[in-house]
């Protein structure tokens, strides 16, 4: 099924990236027609919410709940933006309690990470939410039309023109492409696709371009975090055993406990309606597997609240779980970079029309939603002189 329009700009993935970029190209070329095409049910990417179709009321922020600027550099396009954010009260100051918690069951005030330093910030609602608005920041009266639930898996340059075929048989065509996920890029997508070829290798053969072909080597180097995100609907009657009131709680487990109970980190969100959700987040590699492995999954589900009760067993502020929750599970086909990041330079590729943004990119932010902001700033800068 082919989709008939050729659009000028077409924009796969719709993480935090592809929404700034997307919306700082609108307030420079408003008449472009322009669509984003995401794999998941939403705008967010790693940022993104879930909002249960199961369980009725719930909206979770399953990857990251809030994101922190440090701008050390005093990028004044990143400035700017930030300021719009608050300006336009899509976001405010996060001044949440963060603690870590160790093996000698001490609780101490935890900003070490460079995800807590600089400013911190959350949305007003959701981090989707947050998405959308930045989509909708200078949306002027172009339309942008949403492909979710639907993922690339094979693409194409003729004629300078892009064809992009989806798993579920749907063709796109554009003119100037931009991939905000590098999942088509890298070695990775040939298992998660089940593709035979990386999909843009298989458009831009070895040797066409040099942009591209430092690209590859780049992004060779270049491995992930994976993860695992189990959240957890609590009863009714559920809350803290202190009287805590702001939206979100974050516990950071340190090395030696990461170890014992294999999380990485514990957010408390607080709903509209005052239920209290629980997201817990693992990037251990032994118990991804065990996940992975099992074929019971309530007695994974099971265990996992055994886990929580234990590592909270003489917590002042966390009350202990029935066993009785329900408990949804989110594996990540986006993953945090790490390792060699991406030179800037090779961001754009105008022999084949085609940019690249994301928080794999070498500059301040690698891996965290401010490289991310930047990345699509600096990207939409580059298209500003289309033909």
């Amino acid at each position: 099924m082919k989709n008939k329009e050729i659009y000028d700009l077409l924009v796969i993935g719709g993480g935090i990236s592809a929404c700034v970029f997307a919306s700082t190209f609108i307030k420079d070329n408003p008449k472009r027609k322009i669509a984003i095409i995401e794999a998941g049910r939403g705008l967010g990417g790693r940022s993104s919410t879930r909002k249960s179709k199961r369980f009725s009321g719930w909206e979770l922020n399953h990857g990251s709940p809030n994101f922190n600027i440090l701008n050390k550099s005093n990028n004044e396009s990143l400035k700017k933006f930030i300021y719009e954010l608050l300006k336009n009260n899509f976001i405010k100051k996060d001044d949440s309690d963060s603690m870590q918690l160790s093996l000698e069951s001490k609780i101490n005030s935890f900003k070490n990470s460079e995800f807590l330093l600089g400013n911190n910030y959350i949305p007003l609602n959701t981090m989707s939410e947050l998405s959308k608005n930045i989509i909708n920041l200078n949306l002027l009266s172009t339309k942008v039309d949403f492909y979710f639930q639907t993922l690339i898996v094979d693409l194409n340059f003729s004629q300078n023109i892009w064809n992009l075929i989806a798993q579920n048989g749907v063709e796109f065509k554009c003119k100037y492409l931009v991939c905000s996920t590098n999942l088509l890029l890298h070695k990775r997508s040939k298992q998660i696709l089940n593709v035979k070829q990386v999909p843009l290798r298989n458009a831009i053969s070895k040797n066409k371009d040099k942009t591209i072909d430092s690209l590859f080597d780049c992004l060779e180097k270049q491995s992930y975090i994976q993860r695992l995100t189990f959240l957890i609907y609590t009863k009714y009657n559920y809350g803290y055993k202190d009287f805590y009131l702001k939206k979100y709680r974050y516990f950071y487990l340190n090395k030696d406990l990461e170890i014992k109970f294999k999380f990485e980190r514990i957010v408390f969100q607080f709903q509209k309606d005052k239920k209290l959700g629980i997201v817990i987040h693992t990037k251990n590699p032994e118990f991804i597997a065990q996940y992975l492995h099992n074929k019971n999954e309530d007695i994974f589900k099971q265990n996992l609240l055994k886990k929580f009760n234990e590592l909270f067993e003489a917590s002042p502020f966390i009350n202990q779980l029935s066993g009785n929750e329900n408990v949804s599970i989110m594996r990540w086909r986006a993953s945090q970079p790490c390792g060699v990041p991406v030179p800037i330079s090779l961001q754009f590729c105008r022999k084949y029309n085609v940019g690249f943004c994301g928080d794999w990119f070498e500059e301040e932010g690698f891996g965290r939603i401010e490289g991310a902001i930047v990345s699509g700033l600096r990207l939409a800068n580059a298209f500003k002189n289309l033909n």
